[in-house]
């Protein structure tokens, strides 16, 4: 007789659908088709989801050695289908697995456990556990405090120091806006003709030109806005959204429309239009012919005065983006870029930064509730993602949250500044953060092992710290990628940091060229007085010796 084939079990299988379960309790799939699994190592699943307003079911057989969703079934040696919560790449889900015929269409939630009778021994361990738990209580409530007041202090010393540069350069106030525009051969002009049109009944007499840029959502081109009266024209950049991308670019319009947010380190918005009869949705702005910080980069070398110019500007550019008043101390609404990378940053023509692309920008609103926050997901460029976002994990209770996640992103342009300067010394073709760590366009849980898992960052090599702008400057990137989002520098400080550089370094060389030799104790003070503020953000260590004095005298 021929051997019989040894046959797979029968699974529930059906795709998502709605479900009336509600996560407690028991309760089934209410899936209708039985399948028999492919393989005889597959065992029966199912995910239950909670939307919004809704709940969905998903039942199918899958090999338990391979991931699904991202998730690894770990408990499928089970004949009851008992779920239990998961982080998937796309969020939350309730999973479970089992081997019995079609234990994945009876699902369990909450398991009830029976109480343990409590064990003396852990008493005891706790009792003996407390004055190290209160000490420890003691110390992160001093650091927390220690932490808030360093930066409420910073924070106030570059606003200070900020209305004192501002006081010198002629006091502007908050209605000062200027509209620049960069023509083709580099020159400023200004542009009015844009501002005074009726956008709300006739288009711009916009022709376009040149395509100079290519994004998930739109297009940019280069194009010539005409001038009503004469044959003269005015050079714009024109980014064209297809209607399906309606979203996106109400956006970036909504943000861009937001006249707090005008300033000099920030591109220059003129108007929106819908193009009903091309079906595209358009965006007219500044133009700037030295393209974006990543193509710059990539094609010139730069000196140590163009770092600091372009790493200020940028500092400066996402302090405003970030601030929740302006520098006449009226209110204003704080945004976040939340996709901040150096192919979304223009070069102007005096080497200075703009922040452009807000088609991800988040408007820090106080009429956000956490679930507005939660809603708005898991968004930007893998590449340049925090710790806390490629994790999921951003504290929604503190809207600074979503701001630590812009420095971190920035630190890693500041790194690719930093890269290309040449007072590192050898400096190499231009790479991207992480370079050849990772692919071309690297995928969240690719990063997740380089960022999450093995703590990675961008190299920092000893050779670039010989120059003192240049050791602060890395000092500051270190702070501004540290894993834990509340130990970064704010971007105010280091809008502040960066502008104090340049003096300093003046001071220094200017007392090096008084004397033919400067000590070197004095060199070393030197240094130390450059990095002043680097100090500052940690808890001095005579506090810890205080705290633990304290301590053992009480024991």
């Amino acid at each position: 007789m021929l051997p019989q084939p040894i046959m797979s079990h029968l699974c529930k299988f059906c795709d998502l659908e709605p479900s009336s379960c509600n996560g407690t309790g028991t309760c089934l799939s209410n899936c209708s088709i039985t399948s028999i699994c492919m393989e005889k190592k597959e065992v029966c699943v199912a995910i239950w989801r909670k939307n919004e307003s809704s709940y969905t079911v998903e039942t199918l057989c899958h090999d338990p050695s391979k991931p699904l969703y991202g998730v690894l079934l770990d408990d499928y040696n089970s004949s009851t289908c008992v779920m239990r919560e998961k982080n998937t790449t796309s969020g939350l889900a309730h999973f479970c697995s089992c081997t019995e015929e079609e234990c994945n269409d009876k699902l369990s939630f909450s398991p009830i456990v029976d109480p343990t009778p409590e064990d003396p021994v852990v008493s005891v361990i706790l009792v003996s556990l407390l004055p190290l738990l209160l000490l420890a209580v003691v110390v992160a409530a001093m650091f927390y405090w220690y932490r808030v007041y360093r930066r409420r202090m910073l924070n106030q010393e570059w606003e200070s120091s900020n209305k004192k540069r501002k006081a010198k350069a002629g006091g502007l106030d908050c209605s000062d806006a200027c509209a620049i525009m960069m023509d083709d051969d580099g020159s400023d002009s200004s542009s009015t003709h844009a501002n005074n049109l009726n956008h709300n009944t006739e288009p711009l007499p916009i022709e376009l030109d040149l395509q100079v840029g290519k994004g998930r959502f739109a297009q940019v081109y280069k194009a010539k806005l005409k001038q009503s009266t004469s044959d003269q024209f005015e050079t714009v950049a024109v980014k064209i959204f297809p209607y399906e991308e309606y979203a996106s670019w109400k956006n970036e319009k909504d943000i861009f429309s937001d006249t707090d947010l005008r300033h000099e380190n920030i591109l220059h918005f003129l108007t929106a239009e819908e193009r009903k009869l091309e079906k595209q949705y358009w965006l007219i702005t500044a133009f700037h012919h030295r393209g974006n910080l990543q193509e710059y980069l990539t094609r010139h070398v730069i000196s140590w005065e163009d770092l600091r110019v372009l790493g200020s500007s940028l500092a400066r550019g996402v302090a405003h983006l970030h601030s929740d008043h302006l520098p006449c101390g009226r209110p204003k609404v704080p945004i976040v870029h939340r996709d901040l990378k150096s192919s979304n940053i223009l070069v102007k023509n005096d080497l200075t930064c703009c922040l452009c692309d807000f088609g991800l920008g988040l408007r820090l609103d106080n009429s956000l509730s956490v679930d507005d926050l939660a809603n708005s997901g898991q968004v930007g460029t893998a590449r340049y993602m925090a710790p806390e976002v490629l994790e999921s994990r951003l504290n929604l209770e503190n809207i600074e949250s979503f701001k630590q996640t812009d420095v971190y992103s920035m630190a890693l342009v500041l790194w690719e500044m930093t890269s290309r300067c040449e007072a590192i010394g050898e400096v190499k073709d231009y790479e991207p953060p992480f370079g050849s760590k990772v692919r071309e366009h690297p995928c969240v849980e690719s990063m997740k092992d380089n960022v999450l898992r093995d703590r990675g960052r961008p190299d920092i090599p000893n050779t670039w710290l010989s120059h003192q702008g240049i050791a602060v400057m890395c000092a500051t990137i270190k702070e501004c990628w540290d894993h834990d989002p509340e130990a970064r520098l704010t971007a105010h400080c280091v809008a502040e940091r960066l502008a104090e550089v340049e003096d300093e370094i003046d001071k220094l060389s200017s007392r090096s060229s008084s004397a033919e030799k400067i000590p070197e104790e004095e060199t070393q003070q030197g240094n130390n007085h450059l990095n002043q503020k680097h100090l500052t953000c940690t808890l001095p260590w005579d506090t810890y010796a205080l705290i633990f004095f304290l301590y053992a005298h009480v024991l």
